[in-house]
């Protein structure tokens, strides 16, 4: 439905209007294929390496070099990611707990905190805005306390 603007009408909002993150930079995209590289690697219990190399192969989208980081990152340094986020979850929470978008945002979160140059608050931020973007309303103030007291640990 296209606006009117004599009748003062505005399209009604859908899959063509985009949000506060409509324009993503090159790195936050790169973030956001990492997410669902791995979401889609972690829902259909398939390896995320062959996956991302299935997706290098294919091409289509073309796989950013900073996304093959983060991939390769979150898989080679599993053990040590879900260990900090163990230490750093509050009472009575567990990964398995956490909703899956939470669980893989907050494992490339930690990655970046932990392995990369990226300034810490950086990383937090955008770990926290793929959870807001792509999970629960309470998901972002919790996956940003989580971090920060990775943060604080490293």
């Amino acid at each position: 439905m296209a606006a009117d603007p004599a009748a003062g009408h505005e399209p009604a909002p859908g899959p063509e209007r985009r949000g506060p993150r409509a324009k993503l930079s090159t790195r936050s995209k790169a973030r956001k294929h990492a997410l669902d590289i791995l979401f889609a690697a972690e829902l259909r219990g398939f390896d995320p390496a062959r996956l991302l190399a299935d997706q290098i192969a294919a091409a289509d989208p073309p796989v950013r070099d900073f996304t093959r980081e983060l991939v390769r990152g979150v898989i080679d340094n599993a053990d040590q990611i879900d260990s900090a986020l163990r230490e750093s979850l509050s009472s009575g929470w567990s990964l398995e707990r956490m909703p899956r978008v939470d669980r893989i945002a907050a494992r490339l979160g930690v990655y970046e905190i932990l392995h990369t140059d990226v300034a810490d608050d950086i990383a937090i931020a955008e770990a926290v805005a793929l959870a807001g973007d792509l999970s629960t309303d309470d998901s972002p103030a919790f996956l940003s306390g989580v971090l920060g007291r990775v943060a604080q640990r490293s």
